[in-house]
């Protein structure tokens, strides 16, 4: 039987150097070369590429002209110009109202385009914008609606990048818009209003969710688009996402005792550094045949880069049968490695608009747990899976005819969006850990009565 394999690296991999991210964790200050820049990025700023050749003239002679540009847009502009050195192109952040970002982004390019006139380098300079792959398939539109009704209003012509430029590392692609300098100002408004649109849903629908796993660090996980402010993204187009943690490293500890007790974790001070080692958890997630593929990525590398990523073992078992709608992704981890991974095939499944429009990426999951568990999961009349459902927002079906396998296991079902989905996950192996603790307690009762009673 064939399986897809990816398994973590045997150490964590080094930090990559040259990034961005660790630039940007401070407050901001206004550079020598007009790099007056925010200490963050999110999908309401707007990034553009211009030309290498141009950035002199943006900036101006002792930045002159960008703290005109500024000025008079009550803009930030962050001009990364130290970034891939010897590029041809350089990517710039706009920090602004979208009003402030357009005007500066029209400023910008008419500074290039006067710059080209004069040097007779180009006819009409084409505005580049960076987006996260997130938010394509909503501008883009059900068979290219949304894209067209801007590419007719405004007469440009509107490309997109390759899906094949993306990876783990890199979520972001550029929006080539070519037409007249004030075509293409008027496409950027438009552009900018449905992915400003995108990203205010996907907030309202995170701040919803992670309310139901209180003081829950994205941050340090790092799984979700790199524009999203839970997170600590970079500025610019080529974002780097964390790696994962040194051994021993557990984002779960030491934020709340609700949180804590919800991942089945002691709190920080009750464990020893040396000891901090978690268990492995089995998870199987199913998800769509079609998404397979883009799961697996080029020659594998896709889920290579996950398993490395999230610092888990990640299988694809082979399908049950020739025209099977699903497939099962086996991922081994600890919480951490499981949050990590599960999130991100979460999320690029709503990448590449499996789920379409507004709908929810909700996968079913299964786990495995002692079949003494399982009746404690249900509850009594069903009150604790009844409860359990109503916390999380997530389905959870303990079938009660199950036979128990060699290892005395069952399997419970839960489908759900993926904090849903997560959150249930977690609160079953909370009673999991609290059965076998108990067991634990009886069994060495029960080793140490007969003393007691001599």
């Amino acid at each position: 039987m064939f399986y897809m394999d990816a398994a973590p690296p045997d150490q964590a991999p080094r930090t990559r150097r040259g990034g961005r991210l660790s630039r940007n964790q401070g407050a901001s200050q206004p550079g020598p070369s007009g790099e007056f820049g925010a200490p963050r990025t999110t999908q309401q700023d707007l990034r553009i590429i211009v030309p290498t050749q141009y950035v002199g003239a943006i900036i101006g002679k002792e930045g002159l002209t960008i703290k005109n540009v500024t000025k008079q847009t009550q803009s930030k502009v962050d001009i990364h110009r130290k970034e891939n050195a010897g590029a041809a192109e350089k990517p710039i952040t706009i920090h602004s109202t979208p009003e402030g970002c357009s005007a500066a982004c029209r400023m910008i390019m008419e500074i290039m385009q006067k710059e080209a006139n004069e040097t007779k380098a180009m006819e009409d300079i084409p505005l580049k914008i960076i987006a996260s792959n997130n938010y394509i398939g909503r501008l883009i539109g059900k068979q290219g609606r949304n894209l067209k009704k801007i590419e007719e209003e405004t007469g440009t012509k509107i490309t997109i990048s390759s899906l094949q430029d993306l990876n783990i590392y890199n979520n972001e692609r550029t929006i080539t818009v070519k037409g007249s300098l004030e075509a293409c100002c008027n496409a950027e408004v438009e552009i900018m209003k449905k992915l400003r649109e995108a990203y205010e849903n996907d907030i309202a629908a995170i701040n919803q969710q992670t309310s139901l796993i209180p003081g829950l660090n994205l941050n340090a996980l790092g799984i979700f688009s790199s524009t999203l402010p839970v997170l600590s993204p970079a500025a610019g187009p080529r974002s780097t996402m964390p790696p994962v943690g040194p051994a021993g490293y557990n984002p779960f500890l030491g934020h709340s005792s609700h949180l804590s007790s919800l991942y089945g974790v002691p709190p920080a001070s009750a464990i020893p550094h040396q000891h901090a080692a978690q268990e492995q958890e089995v998870a199987y997630l199913f998800i769509p045949t079609q998404a397979v593929g883009a799961l697996i990525g080029k020659k594998g590398q896709h889920i290579k880069q996950l398993a490395h990523f999230a610092g888990a073992s990640i299988k694809i078992a082979p399908a049950e049968m020739p025209d099977a709608t699903e497939r099962m992704v086996i991922i081994t981890g600890t919480p951490e490695a499981q949050f990590k991974a599960q999130g991100r095939i979460f999320g690029k499944l709503k990448e590449e608009n499996i789920f379409t429009g507004k709908e929810e990426v909700r996968l079913e999951t299964h786990i495995k747990v002692p079949s003494t568990a399982a009746g404690r999961v249900i509850g009594k009349g069903g009150k604790t899976v009844n409860e359990l459902q109503s916390l999380t927002s997530a389905e959870v079906i303990v079938p009660r005819d199950q036979t128990p396998d060699e290892k005395n296991e069952v399997v419970v079902k839960i489908c759900g969006h993926f904090f849903a989905n997560q959150t249930a996950q977690r609160k079953i192996r909370e009673i999991i850990q609290q059965v076998k603790q108990q067991e634990q307690k009886h069994q060495q009762g029960a080793a140490v009565s007969p003393q007691h009673s001599k």
